[in-house]
């Protein structure tokens, strides 16, 4: 057992002592059962430094953990505000809850950032505060929610909107995943048909050109020369790929990088549309949200800019949210950001004039989503006839390439003949 000294609080005000304990967590709840919430629990050295060498296989046994298991993800996310949800509505008081699902918690990752949760909320942190303080799991806008949940006592309500929230984004993700894997498939098998055709194919056809004793077709000598150089120096474009595809990782990493290269994906056909309707969605839906949840204006603005997966247009909503601070419309604001669409403009001026954005907002990303669901499930069709054309291009210069010089051998024996 270990001595604990802690501070707390109880009806009749601040109380201080000790006690014995397995951990920190069985004495929280000791305290709680005598009606103190306690604010700070910390081991007496004595007794601390005791238990300390039976800790060290668990904290073994919970680094391998940490290593084999995946980052918290969205579902782990997800399920941790529909828990929290439902013990707050419950009436459990937070540091309760909050300890109920560390202890339940199946992710290594996941129940030390609880841990570290509970431990800045008993000394007495405020709850966004901690959250704030696990910035890798919780994002500034959950913290933003947090925050106003606190403000307005219902942090069951934003729990239950956070995880609405979170279950929309993971099924947008899962969503555009399944939308690329036809196309990427197709494209990794056409750059391994490529390959195997320079590497064993177009040698074989080698020998056979060079004793015609001729000048060869362009389309020919394109090829052997493409061939040749695959086969004697692959291992440079096989290098010059790896650096590319990290350069292009490093520049993407920077602030300018990835201002630039968000700016792009919005450009690029078929799948630009999509983002920029998916961003749309994204938008509508943490504004609406925010609002909801009592959030003035210009800190939903700023909540939902740290949202939206694109810095392009996080950036041009920071923008929006300086104009409506300086006195300027929210409507006026949109157009000046000029990412927004004619029906979203449109949306935002009827609910500013009625004072139902957050309705409205709803609407729009109910319509985007649909949209992006639809475009999703059609994305493959789409992007059909750009790889028919690529793949006849490329059988045409092949067939061009192989054929053009039997067909002027097979013309030149016909003559002679």
């Amino acid at each position: 057992m270990i001595r604990f000294a802690y501070t707390g609080r109880s009806a009749a005000g601040p109380v201080s002592g000790t006690l014995e304990g397995n951990d920190a967590s069985a004495v929280a709840d000791l305290l709680f059962a005598r009606g103190v919430t306690p604010l700070k629990i910390e081991a007496e050295a004595g007794t601390a430094k005791a238990a300390a060498g039976g800790a060290a296989p668990a904290s073994a046994q919970a680094t391998i953990a940490r290593w084999l298991q995946p980052p918290v993800g969205t579902v782990e996310l997800m399920l941790f505000c529909r828990q929290l949800h439902t013990l707050l509505r419950a009436g459990v008081p937070i540091l309760r809850a909050l300890l109920g699902l560390q202890e339940s918690a199946t992710h290594v990752g996941m129940r030390e950032s609880l841990a570290e949760v509970r431990r800045s909320l008993e000394s007495g942190i405020e709850l966004s505060m901690s959250f704030a303080q696990q910035s890798k799991l919780f994002n500034g806008f959950f913290v933003a929610m947090v925050r106003v949940g606190e403000m307005t006592g219902r942090l069951d309500e934003v729990f239950d909107r956070l995880c609405k929230h979170l279950e929309f984004e993971m099924f947008m993700r899962q969503q555009v995943k399944s939308a690329l894997r036809y196309p990427m498939f197709v494209m990794i098998a056409m750059v391994a048909a490529i390959g195997v055709i320079n590497v064993l194919v177009i040698p074989a056809f080698a020998g056979v050109f060079a004793s015609f004793h001729a000048e060869l077709p362009l389309p020919t000598q394109i090829l052997l020369a493409t061939s040749r150089f695959t086969i004697d120096h692959g291992w440079l474009l096989g290098l010059g790929a790896v650096g590319a595809f990290f350069g292009w990782r490093a520049w993407v990493a920077t602030p300018a990088g990835k201002l630039r290269w968000d700016q792009f994906l919005l450009g690029v056909p078929v799948a630009g549309k999509i983002v920029r309707k998916a961003m749309l969605a994204r938008f509508a839906r943490g504004f609406a949200l925010a609002l909801k949840s009592g959030v003035p204006i210009e800190r939903a603005l700023a909540a939902v800019a740290q949202t939206v997966e694109n810095s392009w247009i996080s950036r041009r909503i920071d923008g929006m949210r300086d104009s409506v601070e300086r006195g300027e419309s929210i409507v006026r604001a949109a157009m000046a950001a000029g990412v927004f669409t004619p029906v979203v403009l449109q949306m935002i001026g009827v609910g500013e004039e009625t004072g139902a954005i957050d309705e409205l907002m709803e609407e729009v990303a109910e319509l985007y989503s649909n949209e992006v669901q639809y475009e999703l499930k059609t994305l493959g069709q789409q992007i059909e006839p750009i790889l028919i054309v690529f793949l006849g291009v490329l059988v045409l210069v092949l067939a061009l390439g192989v054929f053009l010089p039997m067909w002027d051998l097979g013309k030149v024996a016909t003559g002679h003949g």
